[in-house]
């Protein structure tokens, strides 16, 4: 029971002290504060369901940052499932104009939904933390050669797309 009561009172403080960080990584993503806020409770209650996530794998803020990341993604591939499967039973509704900004997050959102996780990781650490391959790797817990790997085979993925103007990887 004292060990329970160590971990919870562990958790609190890293939720106090780093909370704000995964709100903040969570909101950028997914652009939306009420889906931001139940991954930040997410993440945090996943330390208290299984504490040996943390074991060895570095700094607390390295391991927030790709579990959020992380479940961001998984969010996001959900959301994209949900709307396809709206799309395929529901009629259309009148598409309405979207701002420049607005649809360019929506079509950022919308790539990393079809990326593969390590991909779509790899791809918000760069462009968007605009982190460097070392940091990168840190956070992913990998080398920074793999990292570079899977820069390359994203650009890859990507000119492969626009060329045969296909939506899918």
């Amino acid at each position: 029971m004292d060990d329970r009561v160590a971990l919870v009172a562990l958790i609190e403080a890293a939720y106090r002290q780093h909370g704000h960080l995964v709100l903040r990584r969570a909101r950028r993503l997914l652009g939306n504060e009420q889906e931001a806020r139940e991954i930040l409770q997410d993440v945090f209650a996943s330390l208290l369901d299984e504490p040996t996530q943390l074991d060895g794998r570095g700094p607390m803020v390295g391991w927030l940052y790709g579990a959020t990341t992380h479940a961001c993604l998984n969010r996001i591939r959900d959301r994209k499932n949900r709307l396809r499967l709206l799309d395929t039973h529901v009629a259309p509704m009148q598409e309405e104009s979207v701002a420049p900004r607005a649809e360019h997050a929506l079509l950022t959102r919308e790539l990393l939904a079809r990326l593969p996780v390590d991909l779509a990781q790899a791809a918000v650490h760069y462009y968007s933390d605009e982190m460097t391959h070392e940091e990168i790797a840190r956070v992913m817990g990998c080398s920074r050669r793999h990292v570079g790997n899977l820069l390359e085979r994203l650009k890859a993925t990507l000119s492969e797309q626009m060329r045969e103007g296909s939506p899918s990887p």
